[in-house]
């Protein structure tokens, strides 16, 4: 097996989410908080058949000891895709390495920065993949 692509689950997912972002963004439109577009995007999923968890806490491993910093997750769907959302006027980089994070920490390897405050949601979706080399 190539470790260097994605599992299909993988691929399907990100498409519902990205699917999710175009439903709760045409509906809804910039401007609203952060908490509202997560809610509306765990519903969606959730009605795509997709089993989501939202605001989920992500511990570090440091040398054998694990620590539970206050790191946070918007949303895992089904266990294997991390999205994590913003409302905000311009990405901040660190939101990206962010991403890129929680993508290490937790082990999975697909992931997206979604922000809602774009007049078109095209612009606010980023996709991040974490494959280990071949």
């Amino acid at each position: 097996m190539e470790t260097n692509k994605l599992f299909e689950q993988e691929e399907y997912i990100g498409k519902q989410i990205v699917n999710a972002a175009y439903i709760v963004h045409k509906e809804l439109g910039p401007g609203l908080l952060e908490k509202v577009y997560e809610a509306c995007m765990e519903h969606v999923l959730k009605e795509a058949g997709l089993e989501v968890a939202r605001q989920i806490d992500i511990p570090i491993q440091f040398q054998g000891i694990q620590f539970n910093e206050g790191l946070r997750l918007d949303l895992l769907v089904h266990d294997l895709v991390l999205a994590e959302l913003k409302a905000v006027d311009q990405v901040n980089p660190v939101w990206e390495a962010q991403i890129i994070s929680h993508l290490k920490l937790t082990g999975k390897r697909l992931g997206y920065l979604i922000n809602f405050n774009v007049p078109l949601i095209k612009h606010g979706i980023k996709r991040f993949i974490n494959l280990p080399p071949l």
